[in-house]
């Protein structure tokens, strides 16, 4: 997501992160019982298809929602800072880069200029004012925040990173906490869920679909079912499925690309 007018020095002069190797064992909590997987045909690509999945007793996984399809950032992927594939080599998600971040995330809140979720929704959410901002200026102490100001005497760079713009493609966000916990100055900020812009038209680093979609997922969630967030091109999932503990390549074949 971007925020209109901010244009940042500071995130186009970072470095890459320094790759590491993939941590022994990680793979995803067996309490995460929803799960959201959205595999694109590549690392440039900017769309794929997303499918939203829920966990049995068993530790079966079935599709509950999906195919979607979805819009990825401009320029593909690059992996980001989640619960998963924080490590790996390659390249890592940079401010105003206009790629999604690559791995496993968190969902946190949601986001609207609405006063409430759509109906049969029951997800933590938050109505959007004209005090609340998300900072993507890797320069100030807020960097990838949500921050509520002072309306009456806002900070010098409010008018750049406010939230309540009533743009349509906004109306729903869905937190994707990538870097996040805690954030690093350049590593990527403001990336959610939210309403397409056109059929065609890819974002800059958050996942986009049309708005019924959204609010199909919006309905699904459940905070108690700790939900994630799984985003790959297909070849490094089938490469990483099993080691992550995701669904198989079988359980999420219809989004797998043709």
């Amino acid at each position: 997501m971007r925020f209109p007018l901010f244009v940042s020095l500071c995130a186009l002069l970072s470095p890459l992160l320094p790759p590491s190797a993939a941590r022994a064992g990680a793979a995803l909590d067996p309490e995460v019982r929803q799960l959201i997987v959205t595999v694109a045909p590549g690392w440039n690509a900017p769309s794929g298809k997303l499918l939203a999945l829920e966990r049995g007793p068993s530790g079966t996984w079935t599709p509950a929602l999906g195919p979607i399809p979805v819009l990825l950032g401009k320029n593909g992927l690059a992996w980001g800072r989640g619960i998963l594939g924080t490590h790996e080599t390659g390249l890592h998600k940079q401010e105003r880069d206009a790629r999604a971040p690559a791995g496993v995330f968190r969902l946190g809140t949601i986001y609207t200029y609405d006063d409430a979720l759509p109906k049969g929704a029951d997800y933590p959410f938050h109505t959007v004012t004209t005090a609340d901002a998300w900072v993507d200026d890797p320069a100030l102490p807020q960097y990838n925040r949500f921050v509520t100001v002072n309306p009456q005497n806002p900070p010098p760079w409010f008018e750049k990173e406010k939230m309540r713009h009533n743009d349509f493609a906004y109306r729903w966000l869905v937190e994707i906490r990538h870097n996040a916990d805690p954030p690093v100055p350049g590593a990527g900020s403001a990336i959610f869920f939210h309403i397409r812009r056109g059929a065609t038209r890819p974002t800059w680093g958050c996942t986009s679909m049309a708005e019924k979609d959204l609010v199909s997922l919006i309905r699904w969630l459940r905070a108690a079912e700790r939900p994630a967030y799984a985003l790959l091109p297909w070849e490094e999932y089938r490469h990483k499925w099993a080691a992550w503990g995701l669904p198989s390549p079988e359980t999420v074949a219809s989004i797998a690309p043709k």
